[in-house]
């Protein structure tokens, strides 16, 4: 991972061998572009790159979260 990229959190992605990356990403989209936090998505375990990827800014983390609380009280 470069310095723009820290590494916050892995777990296994349930019922297959991939994985489940949060990353927080400064710059992402080039010089004095806002920090975002990443989340990948990655089928194989050994995947260099994920398959998805989500970019989420940090003024829209929280809303993100509680969205996912729903749907995780629907599943």
């Amino acid at each position: 991972m470069s310095d723009k990229v820290t590494k916050i959190d892995e777990m296994n992605l349930a019922g297959t061998k991939g994985k489940i990356t949060v990353t927080t990403i400064k710059e992402p989209y080039g010089p004095n572009s806002e920090s975002v936090a990443s989340i990948g998505i990655s089928l194989n375990a050994n995947a260099t790159e994920p398959e998805w990827k989500v970019h989420i800014p940090k003024a829209n983390i929280a809303q993100v979260i509680e969205a996912l609380q729903k749907a995780e009280k629907e599943l």
